[in-house]
């Protein structure tokens, strides 16, 4: 997909998504992103935390046994 697509993907800005050093691949003089790379890109990325502790798998679900 091309860059304006791309980084509406991920939730930012064109500028902001041409900072994030992803590498892109070149068709002629259009510059794509695989969208394989965009997910790698963002599973990268470490979990908010949060600072209700209610919220987690364990504080809705309750402690499970294994």
């Amino acid at each position: 997909m091309q860059t304006a697509a791309a980084a509406q993907y991920l939730g930012v800005s064109p500028t902001k998504f041409r900072d994030l050093g992803i590498a892109a691949k070149q068709d002629g003089g259009n510059v794509l992103y695989d969208v394989r790379d965009l997910d790698a890109w963002a599973d990268g990325l470490p979990y908010r935390e949060t600072a209700d502790k209610g919220q987690s798998c364990e504080g809705v679900f309750g402690k499970t046994s294994s």
